[in-house]
């Protein structure tokens, strides 16, 4: 029986790990229009094998199965109520709204679905990559490089009074209602419900590359100030610290060293470091009723590499230099 799983096990993960590949191709290949409903079905169908493969490692292969019609296998829903038993987690959440759309999609295919759900689909493919590898200790990456796994967006955007004018009113209040209901649940949420995307506006003086027209005035009360270099922090620190704790410690496990790394140890690199007080190591997101923070790749390429010079003492280390500057 444990060999009968074993291979059922690694059939599901292959059949997973192509449906991944198919939702990513599919959503980045620009010849095809209606690719928001592709993607849909296909990440879903990688997430429900992946998730019965989870399951039958941990529970046994009957966990899959309706109890009721041991013939019948759960749905994705099923599995997400199994592993994932808080509703409120922002990853759980993510998919039940993937899962929506998929189920719907077919009776209101429009384009502009893309720009209400692509926060959810980039954080939906970096979820699956993750647990595929906490899961499964499969690393994505390895199968699509990490630069084709951000999703290839058309930033234009979603124009309520041009949605009305285009579309029947049902398939418009659908659309904007849809974006009504997810726009407060991104911003209430982490980055494993949604990667946020943004829109900036910048200044040119060809009138044929304008899409609008400002003109400034010097005794306006409202100041405006001219950004030469847009960064997005969804990019640029994209990694909270329980997640840049899992990657310093998978660099760790792949170099051959010990994983150390968990809230403590960072909040003591933290300390000793100033990543806080450094914009280059981290993002202070101050919109919430709490500041929030999330770090760049520099910040866990200077901890792997601290740590790597000397594995064995570098917590003491750190402890110790802590003590010293309360000492001063």
């Amino acid at each position: 029986m444990i060999d009968e799983n074993k291979r059922i096990i690694e059939k599901l993960l292959e059949k997973s790990k192509e449906c991944f590949v198919l939702a990513i191709e599919i959503y980045n290949k620009p010849t095809i229009r209606y690719r928001v409903e592709g993607f849909a079905l296909f990440i879903c169908n990688a997430w429900e094998l992946m998730l019965k493969a989870h399951l039958i490692r941990r529970d046994g292969l009957g966990s899959i199965y309706f109890k009721d019609n041991p013939t019948r296998t759960i749905s994705l829903e099923g599995c997400l109520r199994k592993i994932y038993t808080n509703e409120k987690t922002p990853l759980r959440r993510n998919l039940e709204k993937i899962i929506e759309l998929r189920n719907t999609s077919t009776h209101f295919i429009t384009e502009e679905y893309e720009m209400v759900y692509i926060p959810l689909f980039q954080a939906c493919v970096l979820n699956f990559v993750e647990k595929m590898n906490e899961y499964h200790s499969i690393d994505m990456t390895e199968i699509i490089p990490q630069n084709f796994l951000t999703l290839v967006v058309s930033m234009k955007a979603l124009d309520e009074e041009t949605i009305k004018v285009k579309y029947p009113q049902q398939i418009a209040e659908r659309i904007i209602n849809t974006k009504n209901e997810l726009t407060p649940l991104i911003q209430e949420n982490n980055s494993r419900f949604a990667i946020k995307v943004e829109h900036f506006h910048y200044l040119t003086k060809n009138r044929d590359e304008a899409t609008s027209f400002v003109k400034i005035d010097n005794k306006a009360e409202t100041g405006v100030k001219i950004i030469k270099q847009i960064q997005d922090v969804n990019e640029t620190h994209k990694f909270t610290m329980k997640i840049a704790c899992k990657e310093i410690n998978s660099r760790l496990l792949k170099a051959g060293f010990q994983p150390i790394m968990n809230s403590y140890v960072f909040g003591l690199f933290n300390k000793v470091y100033g990543l806080k007080e450094n914009p280059k190591f981290c993002y202070v997101h101050r919109q919430f009723s709490q500041p929030q923070y999330t770090y760049s790749i520099h910040a866990i390429d200077l901890i792997f590499e601290e740590i790597k010079k000397d594995p064995n003492n570098i917590v003491n280390n750190l402890k110790n230099s802590v003590k010293r500057r309360l000492n001063k």
